[in-house]
């Protein structure tokens, strides 16, 4: 019986090569930004997908994404302490509700205070330069 050539499998800590990786990016205003994101644990994680398809079934038709090697990938996110790398996760929390945030932003906006509070800081700000200018001119 001849022996059966079967390379080895990695161990779970060494880290084998995973090729060109479809990378989730946002817009910025110095152009695209890599979206890191969390593991179940609160990790950062960078995160990888070995196709389009996938990156799109995972995080939707919308996520824009640019292909990067492996070792380019973690070349990024190590700057920000970032060492794990996810290829191909499985699935995706939703995205965050900002309605109640915004909602949040509206109401303590400064459009919303009352006049007489807008005034009373006219006031109190036009006092202090008074206050100032006769310590000047003495």
């Amino acid at each position: 019986m001849s022996p059966v050539e079967f390379p080895e499998d990695p161990e779970p800590a060494e880290r084998a090569p995973a090729g060109l990786l479809h990378v989730p990016v946002r817009s910025g205003p110095a152009g695209c930004t890599a979206r890191f994101f969390r593991t179940p644990l609160g990790g950062r994680t960078a995160v990888g997908f070995t196709s389009a398809a996938k990156l799109a079934a995972t995080l939707g038709t919308d996520q824009a994404g640019i292909r990067l090697s492996e070792p380019a990938l973690r070349a990024l996110a190590a700057p920000l302490g970032i060492t794990a790398l996810t290829v191909d996760p499985p699935f995706s929390a939703p995205a965050a509700d900002r309605t109640a945030a915004q909602i949040r932003e509206r109401e303590n906006s400064w459009r919303r205070w009352h006049p007489q509070h807008v005034g009373a800081l006219r006031v109190t700000g036009a006092a202090a330069v008074v206050v100032c200018l006769n310590l000047l001119i003495g």
